[in-house]
């Protein structure tokens, strides 16, 4: 397996004396990273890297800063044998190529940028790096670059695993998790020396085959990563206070860094699984932390470290006299933390309604109601939700002691908490605009409760939403009379900033009030204009957020429409459906256009196809919207559009096969059509076996009188909408034969039963006459005969629908043929996936995972590679193209009339195409 390969910098161009080009070095989270002067006048900058030994590179990974940012980077390599000079003007370096970097403007140059190459294996023991001109921005006023890490991947040289990877022939593989540059930089050093060691007992325990001991280090290593980068972060904070010389602060990220720690491995049992003296057999049974995905204990916030601090100083004072705490072990503090965890998590499974609950992370004097008032969200707040303003409140720099003793420190710190746990936190006074912009909840709700709405802390919003669900449920009342409208109003405007909310808990508690709203307050109380007003304003939001990359949102968006589609005054004006019934267009992003089939489809389930025209669910609406919808860039969107017009298709097969083109051959060569043509022929021999067996009933209910009453099929009823033809009346239906069906004869001529020649039928006014009457029997018998002949279709032998081949009805010869013979189809040369040869080019250029590397001719309209464009253009085929003239993508000769049987004639024919490998005749 590959592996890093350590370096040294031994020259660079130029650099900032604040970050020479020793950081390069070494990864870590606090490691700043390279950057040339301010001043530097060198165009290009150079850096060069001496292997500690020399190594067969396979992988080159580099880390660019987020806003000093060069353009390109060409990659060096040399290798130098023993005894030659290494001074870098002696170094001759063979050239590999160059990555090109974005210039971040996307990000708001906020991101790094980690680009990973593939190189080898080649042999050296120098790379150098040229960089050049930077990407320029406003943050990048001296024109500078930077590079925060570089890392080199590959094997010794003679190493035993290179030779068996070479030997064998097999790919290289990647290297040890702990060797990429996207971890080592971000998590702590000692956890990632951790992790190499549980990463190698993994793949030993996996050679001796105990598989569920290397589950559970499997499943130890991820949630080490976690905690690894949660003390990534507080190393970089603790560099960040001795820059700030802040050194009170910086102990306790660093006694922060060690309790975490601690407590982390103590509850994945690491040391257990590590088995440093010999084998433990409890690895290889089930364990409970074990069960499914490990979750990492709570971290110590600076106000639980010092109060442990001050703990411990307290309990060794007595011991130790007047002992300063900066000389106390850091183990004991630890053990202490461990101890405080376990009476936590004790405190809490035995008494989860206590008011003295003291639970680790959380300030042990926030008011108790408050947090109880708030259990239902605090599970998925801890998990999914972004960070509190209170944890950035733990996150901040610890201002420096004005006293030397701990209480102090600890007594401001518990000041801070006070402050924090104050119910107005953060909440600041509306302003002007603000005011104007909820004058009416105001007057509604009262000024605190919209004042909540408006906060900067979430749990503020939270509660807010909370109280208004409680008023909309009927479990809370105002305290003055207000018009049920008003209220809807009311509450409508606060749910609209609600919904937007970035935070996902926010969110998911505004969807769960508006469904209050429209559920539980609205039926038979609210106007039905002032219904109509709040889901036009609730509506449009919550479209945009069902089209939103996270599916927990997208799916809590679009549950929450359907709830107020549901709803019996928003169904009775027909309030959703039209704006789900749109067509989609080509440029819908495809999340979005996914949320909308996939609603419509549900809305035509529940709801059912209707005729009014004003409900958004009509065969014509909803044909429109799916006939949009199957041209769409997304398959998922596609396949629902698909699945809309066989809904519509069951009720009304005319109006959809009209907005379709039509079903012959060339259009069943497109795979789109194919399949939906065939789910079409499906429903059509579904339709005529039910109109036999409606055939068969109606003529054997006429033998009774007690089954005259019974209705026809709708088939029959769709069938003779404007030809009525009525059976014989039931008095005489006694004298009737067992068989009434009409055959044709080979001359055309009718017979029936004979016992039916005497009978007497009773007209209407507007019956047929008895040649229209005889043209409808003839229609069934034919539909009849269909069935019939279909059903021994399998004994006729079977053709290629492209090339005519002949097979024996397997499926499997003839996807085999599809594969690798026929003529008409090909093999996409990026992607291999099979598909006509007439539409190769406008694959390539549209559908193909390569399409960005194609673009298409202007003369010929043949899909060409971008780096061999100029070359194309100089070719003697490249010309312009006739009316009515297609170009073969793999002969290059014109094809006459492409769309009436010239391809065909082309592909097949023995002059046909030269270019084409599956060619039948051979030259």
């Amino acid at each position: 397996m590959a592996k890093r390969i350590p370096f040294n910098v031994i020259f660079v161009s130029d650099e900032d004396l604040d970050f020479p080009s020793n950081e390069l070095n070494s990864h870590g989270p606090t490691v700043q990273g390279w950057r040339n002067h301010p001043e530097s006048v060198i165009p290009n900058q150079e850096i060069i890297l001496r292997l500690h030994n020399p190594a067969q590179i396979c992988r080159i990974q580099v880390l660019a800063h987020q806003f000093l940012i060069p353009e390109r980077i060409e990659i060096w390599i040399h290798f130098s044998p023993k005894g030659a000079p290494t001074t870098p003007s002696s170094q001759t370096f063979e050239y590999l190529g160059y990555i090109s970097l974005s210039d971040n403007s996307a990000t708001k140059f906020k991101s790094r940028e980690l680009q990973s190459v593939s190189v080898g294996p080649q042999k050296g023991t120098h790379v150098k790096l040229r960089l050049g001109q930077n990407h320029p921005n406003h943050l990048n006023t001296n024109n500078q670059v930077a590079l925060i890490a570089v890392n080199v991947i590959g094997f010794d040289i003679g190493s035993e695993d290179l030779i068996k990877l070479t030997e064998s022939g097999t790919d290289i593989p990647l290297q040890s998790i702990c060797d990429d540059l996207s971890f080592s930089m971000y998590v702590e050093e000692s956890i990632t020396d951790t992790v190499r060691a549980i990463e190698m007992l993994k793949k030993k325990a996996v050679n001796d085959e105990r598989f569920e001991y290397a589950r559970k280090l499997k499943l130890c290593m991820s949630a080490l990563r976690s905690a690894g980068e949660r003390m990534g972060r507080y190393a970089l904070a603790k560099r960040q206070a001795v820059v700030q010389e802040d050194f009170i602060a910086a102990k306790l990220r660093k006694e922060q860094i060690e309790m975490y720690k601690n407590a982390v491995f103590a509850h994945l049992r690491v040391e257990v699984l590590m088995e440093r003296d010999k084998t433990n057999q409890e690895n290889d049974s089930f364990s409970e932390i074990y069960a499914q995905k490990p979750t990492l204990p709570q971290p110590p916030s600076l106000q639980d470290v010092a109060a442990t601090l001050a703990d411990l100083s307290s309990t060794m004072s007595p011991k130790l006299g007047h002992r300063d705490t900066g000389s106390t072990d850091g183990s004991s503090i630890s053990e202490s933390y461990s101890a405080s965890l376990s009476k936590a998590s004790v405190t809490q499974v035995d008494a989860p309604n206590s008011p003295q609950l003291n639970q680790i992370g959380r300030s042990p004097y926030r008011d108790s109601s408050a947090s109880n008032s708030r259990t239902g969200s605090l599970r998925r707040r801890n998990k999914s939700a972004p960070r509190s303003s209170y944890e950035d409140y733990e996150e901040r720099a610890v201002p420096a002691l004005r006293h030397s003793h701990t209480n102090e420190f600890l007594r401001e710190c518990q000041g801070a908490a006070l402050l924090e746990s104050d119910p107005c936190r953060g909440r600041s006074r509306l302003n002007e605009r603000e005011r104007r912009q909820a004058a009416l909840p105001i007057l509604t709700f009262g000024n605190d409760m919209v004042e909540m709405f408006y906060s900067r802390q979430y749990q503020d919003r939270e509660d807010g939403l909370i109280h208004l669900t409680a008023i909309l449920k009927g479990e809370s009342s105002l305290d003055f009379a207000v018009g049920l409208n008003k209220i809807a109003r009311s509450a409508t405007l606060l749910l609209h900033r609600a919904v937007r909310d970035a935070v996902f808990s926010v969110f998911n508690y505004a969807t769960e009030t508006v469904r209050a709203l429209f559920v539980e307050f609205v039926p038979g109380r609210v106007s039905a204009s002032e219904v109509a007003r709040c889901v036009d304003r609730l509506l449009p939001e919550l479209l945009a957020k069902s089209g939103d990359p996270s599916p927990r949102i997208h799916t809590l968006a679009q549950h929450t429409i359907l709830t107020i589609a549901a709803c019996p005054e928003v169904r009775e004006q027909h309030l959703i459906a039209p704006a789900l019934s749109r067509s989609v267009g080509t440029g819908t992003h495809p999340r979005l256009a996914l949320s909308r089939m996939q609603m419509l489809e549900q809305l035509a389930l529940s709801q059912g196809i209707n005729a009014d025209k004003q409900s958004g669910l009509t065969c014509r609406a909803l044909s429109d919207c799916g006939c949009s919808g199957i041209h769409h860039p997304s398959e998922p969107v596609r396949k629902v559009a698909e699945r809309v017009l066989l809904l519509v298709y069951k009720i009304n097969p005319r109006l959809v096969r009209k907005q379709l083109p039509p079903d012959d051959d060339v259009t069943r060569r497109n795979l789109l059509y194919r399949q939906l043509f065939t789910e079409f022929d499906k429903l059509d021999m579904q339709r005529r076996k039910e109109m036999l067996a409606g055939s068969r009933t109606g003529d054997a209910g006429a033998e009774s009188p007690t089954n005259c009453a019974k209705t026809e099929s709708p088939q029959f009823s769709l069938e003779r909408k404007s030809k009525t033809v009525k059976h014989d009346s039931c008095e005489n239906s006694a004298t009737a034969s067992p068989k009434k069906s009409i055959l044709l004869n080979k001359n055309g001529a009718t017979h029936s039963d004979t016992g039916n020649r005497n009978r007497v039928t009773h007209q209407v006014p507007n019956r047929q006459n008895g040649k229209e009457e005889y043209n409808v029997k003839v229609k069934q018998t034919m539909a009849l005969s269909a069935f019939n002949s279909n059903s021994f279709d399998d004994e006729k032998p079977q053709y290629c629908p492209f090339c005519d081949w002949e097979y024996n009805g397997a499926q499997d010869e003839l996807d085999k043929h599809f594969w690798k013979a026929c003529p008409i189809l090909t093999k996409c040369p990026q992607c291999r996936q099979v598909l006509e040869v007439a539409a190769l080019n406008a694959h390539l250029t549209g559908e193909c995972d390569a399409k960005i590397s194609y673009i298409t001719c202007k003369r010929c309209t043949e899909a060409v590679h971008k780096d061999l464009y100029e070359i194309h253009s100089m070719e003697d085929h490249c010309q312009e193209l006739k009316p009515n003239i297609a170009r073969c993508p793999l002969c290059h000769d014109e094809v006459e009339a492409p769309l009436d049987g010239g391809w065909k004639l082309h592909l097949l024919s023995t002059d046909g195409c030269r270019g084409n490998a599956r060619r039948r005749a051979k030259i």
